[in-house]
């Protein structure tokens, strides 16, 4: 019995024993196949949601579920076989990664979306639960972590060492289901990077974990171009196990989240040129009603309409239809946009559209359909669907001079009624050494019974020259419709010259705050709901600088000693010293021998 192969345009024999083992390959491998196809399901969503100020954010949401058994037996289907084994390796139980870059403007934009959860502190932010059966050993294992996740996702995160790794008591939750381990096992670690910078580098692999990869679904949209023009953009990756109370039956389950706050006019500038530029003057709007204008001057005027946008507008590209892994039921949208019910919303003809609870308008993706919104111009403005925060949160430095400092955050709860209970968790470097007794919590305004002790919890690690950094976290209650300041000063450490980086000049960078308000305050009592999660900006400290110029002058002063201290030496060494009528002698000589030269040369010619 023969064959034929395309390839080889040859005739290939084998035996029917061969033919029969493959059959039974190739049918194996279907029914594996058929079957993991009901195992794990895979789901993605887009939400569209325009913000004050012509902002726009886009939230991408993929999530992934599978059996723990096949986890555990390394039968990886759509879960991603590169992370899957790192975390296998690790005996990490339950991970949090976060990619951040930007400052959200909470006082424009209102709350975050997810509830803050999907974002992370400035730079790269992440913490684990680890199985271990003591802290060293939790500890390499978390090593071993940061150094696989580093060069998985081509980050610096192996740069997470012992000085800037911390252990929360009150801030973190696990929010997965661990009803068959023994919880004293697992160790909770956090470790930020507040100075490395996000790129394009660290997008690429966070699609490859994606079944589709960026080549349909949703993703398709994500360009690094487009993601690291915006205003804010947060990369989160979450795993964690979940359980049924019913059955008890476990999936591990994969959630990846991209939020991104777009310019609208920005992205349409950048469209018509790559390099910004002013626009015409036939293209502004000019605010008439002030009194001192005039035809020959002109004062924008700011949100005058609702700028028309559209996808491909925006991201350079329309959605290349629906990932095939993606879940088929009915009335499970793709899109939503949450836009104002009296701004208009034109999708690609033949989609199909549907209405959801809240008011969003939602769309379902179709494989192999392109799918596009487009929004007209608008005037007058809509406004915008806006959700008001918990809480309201900033920190800055204070004090003056290279020797000592401050900090001060400043805490308000919006609420008319209802007061809020916080936890406030700062990680600092050990060349930041904060006084304890300088800790002070004060409240705006004053209460008339002069109760004014605000921090009901306080838990405080002091860090170790060179080995571990300051953990302090505290547990405030902040009453309604008012402010609390907490201040604290700290002293600088003078580092070894060789601790600098190459801009030391420019200063140290110093991690978010981060302030956990814990679930029951937005009223809930379902099981593993996380809680409300607010990151401040990181604070830029500048410590006490040495003149690197000073090393180049002494090196300068040394080899201009050794040169000259090595010349004298040589010329000692390989002078050869003779009489002064001997110089004079042959120099009569050679003058002579050089005369009978050219005139031998002369008579030759």
């Amino acid at each position: 019995m023969t064959s034929f192969s395309p390839r080889s345009l040859q005739w290939l024999p084998f035996s029917p024993k061969s033919l029969i083992s493959r059959l039974f390959t190739t049918i194996t491998l279907f029914l594996c196949l058929a079957g993991s196809t009901f195992a794990d399901t895979y789901d993605e969503n887009l939400l569209l949601q325009p913000l004050s100020g012509q902002f726009l954010l886009a939230s991408f949401n993929f999530k992934s579920h599978g059996p723990i058994q096949s986890f555990n037996k390394q039968l990886f289907e759509l879960f991603p076989r590169s992370l899957g084994q790192i975390l296998q390796y690790t005996h990490t139980r339950e991970l949090h990664l976060r990619f951040a870059l930007g400052r959200w403007d909470s006082e424009l934009w209102g709350a975050q979306p997810g509830d803050g959860q999907n974002a992370g502190g400035t730079g790269v932010e992440l913490w684990a639960w680890v199985e271990a059966e003591n802290d060293i050993e939790a500890e390499a294992r978390w090593t071993s972590l940061n150094n696989a996740l580093s060069g998985l996702f081509c980050a610096s995160l192996n740069f997470i060492d012992s000085t800037r790794t911390i252990r929360p008591v009150m801030s973190f939750s696990p929010t997965g289901d661990f009803p068959h381990m023994n919880k004293t096992d697992l160790f909770l670690l956090h470790g930020t990077l507040p100075k490395e910078p996000v790129c394009t580098e660290n997008l690429t692999p966070f699609l490859k974990l994606l079944p589709c990869k960026g080549k349909s679904g949703i993703s398709t949209l994500l360009d690094g171009h487009k993601l690291f023009d915006a205003s804010f953009q947060s990369m989160s990756i979450d795993v964690r196990p979940i359980c049924s109370p019913i059955n008890g039956h476990c999936d591990i389950e994969i959630q990846q989240n991209i939020d991104m706050v777009l310019d609208i006019s920005r992205s349409l500038q950048r469209k018509d040129s790559p390099v910004p530029r002013p626009r015409d003057q036939h293209e502004l709007v000019c605010d008439t009603t002030k009194s001192y204008a005039s035809d020959e001057y002109c004062y924008p005027l700011d949100n005058s309409f609702d700028l028309p946008w559209s996808l491909s507008d925006l991201f350079g590209r329309s959605i290349a239809g629906s990932c095939p892994f993606a879940v088929k039921e009915p009335q499970t949208p793709h899109v939503c946009i949450a836009a104002p019910h009296d701004r208009q919303v034109h999708p690609t003809e033949g989609t199909e559209i549907f209405a959801s609870q809240d008011g969003k308008q939602c769309f379902i993706l179709r494989e192999n359909q392109i799918f596009d919104i487009a929004l007209p111009k608008q005037e007058p403005p809509t406004t915008p669907l806006r959700q008001e925060p918990l809480l309201y949160a900033e920190r800055s430095f204070t004090g003056h001079g290279q020797e000592h400092g401050g900090v001060k955050t400043v805490l308000r709860n919006p609420s008319l009624k209802d007061s809020i209970e916080v936890v406030y968790l700062e990680s600092l470097p050990w060349f930041m050494k904060p006084y304890l007794h300088t800790l002070n919590a004060r409240l705006l305004p004053p209460p008339l019974d002069g109760d004014g002790d605000v921090i009901s919890e306080l838990y405080y690690r002091p860090a170790l020259d060179r080995k571990r950094g300051t953990q302090l976290e505290a547990k405030l209650v902040i009453p309604a419709n008012s402010v609390v300041i907490v201040t604290y000063d700290f002293e600088k450490a003078v580092l070894r010259y060789t601790e600098y980086p190459p801009d030391a000049n420019r200063g140290f960078d110093v991690a978010s705050a981060i302030i956990t308000i814990p679930p029951h305050r937005r009223g809930s009592d379902r099981r593993n709901v996380p809680a409300t999660s607010i990151r401040t900006t990181s604070l830029l400290l500048s410590l006490p600088t040495p003149d690197f110029s000073m090393p180049y002058n002494v090196i300068i002063f040394t080899s201009t000693i050794m040169a000259l201290a090595f010349g004298s030496i040589i010329n000692l060494l390989i002078r050869r010293f003779v009489a002064v009528d001997e110089v004079q002698r042959m120099d009569i000589k050679g003058k002579i021998m050089g005369l009978i030269g050219k005139v031998k040369k002369t008579k030759a010619e």
